[in-house]
């Protein structure tokens, strides 16, 4: 029965009922389309394919039977205007989940098993906790206190699934848990891909901080879990060590460098300095003024020295595996990849 993964498939696009029918040129009805995804009728081969080409997925995606769900949904977001948004939203982390473990099963390989570092989930109530919970982390991790040269690649390989998708201006990234029936459960940190390198990174930590820490709700939750990705990504140690433990002037150069050192935004680099003493508050705000000033802190966020967006890219060189070990088609490769066969080709022979 095709009804969870039609349902699914229409919220992705953005689509209601009525809506679908229009593309599908009225062959059937809003109604009908409402059957089918309450499993009380099956379209016809020819209604099957019209409603596969107008959703921009495979008939094969559409008959399949994942029972794939997601749990502990975290969002990072300014504001979802609808629960429409937020639902298309859900529909298409699910399908990307999905896509991703599907590959790893056509090439015969299990994900990396998460499990929660040493002495996790770490218990914050207060900023100081956080500052802690992100020390702690990096000790379990072996991780000392260098930068991370790629957070999403290093994430991927402590089982924790890093995927970019389009999620519009209003959200950064979420985090949930991918439950299935059988193997294990899998942690998901999804990353807006339209954001700047330095943004996801943060969104990264941030959401890592959702997926480690037992913290209070709400706004002081979203605090904590802020608190403790500037603590993760810029350690005390490197702080004090390249900008001093007090500072009363700090020039725009000297931060864009750290920016270069850390792969975060100098707003959050700001903020970290504020955060640890290093910087008073008269200061935060004149830099933040002069931020203002620039354009730096509306969309698109554009601060010099830009970092390159994170891109996992474990999801692409398996289905480039899949392909030359002859485990799928260059037409199954292309529907997971989200791109036509043609393109799918001319990645493979001519990259550049």
């Amino acid at each position: 029965m095709i009804g969870k993964r039609l349902q699914l498939a229409r919220r992705a696009a953005g689509l209601s009922l009525r809506d679908l029918e229009a593309k599908i040129d009225k062959a059937v009805s809003a109604q009908a389309l409402s059957k089918y995804e309450r499993d009380e009728m099956m379209p016809s081969s020819d209604v099957l394919a019209a409603v596969a080409r107008a959703l921009g997925v495979a008939e094969s995606y559409l008959l399949g039977q994942n029972d794939l769900t997601l749990e502990s949904v975290e969002f990072r977001k300014n504001k979802i205007t609808s629960r429409k948004d937020e639902a298309s939203i859900k529909a298409s982390v699910l399908s990307a989940v999905e896509r991703y473990l599907e590959i790893e099963e056509f090439v015969g390989l299990q994900s990396a098993k998460w499990s929660k570092p040493e002495g996790g989930p770490f218990r914050v109530l207060e900023s100081s906790d956080a500052e802690n919970a992100a020390m702690r982390l990096r000790t379990a991790w072996d991780l000392g206190n260098d930068p991370i040269p790629n957070l999403a690649e290093f994430l991927e390989e402590q089982g924790i699934k890093a995927i970019p998708l389009e999620l519009g201006v209003r959200v950064s990234g979420l985090m949930c848990v991918a439950r299935r029936s059988k193997g294990e459960n899998v942690p998901v940190i999804i990353v807006n891909r339209d954001d700047t390198g330095e943004r996801q990174r943060f969104t990264l930590a941030h959401e890592l901080g959702h997926l480690v820490l037992e913290a209070p709700g709400g706004e002081k939750g979203e605090k904590l879990a802020h608190g403790f990705a500037g603590a993760f990504l810029m350690p005390a140690e490197i702080l004090w060590r390249e900008v001093g433990k007090h500072r009363e002037l700090l020039s725009i150069g000297e931060l864009l460098e750290l920016k270069a050192l850390f792969k975060t935004s100098i707003q959050a680099i700001t903020y970290r300095l504020k955060d640890l003493r290093i910087i008073g508050e008269p200061l935060f705000k004149r830099l933040f003024d002069e931020f203002e000033r620039r354009g730096w802190r509306k969309p698109p966020y554009a601060e010099p020295g830009a970092i390159v967006p994170e891109k996992p890219e474990r999801f692409t060189r398996l289905c480039y595996r899949a392909v030359s070990e002859g485990a799928i088609s260059e037409a199954k490769a292309a529907e997971l990849l989200g791109v036509s066969v043609r393109e799918l080709n001319r990645r493979l022979e001519n990259p550049a």
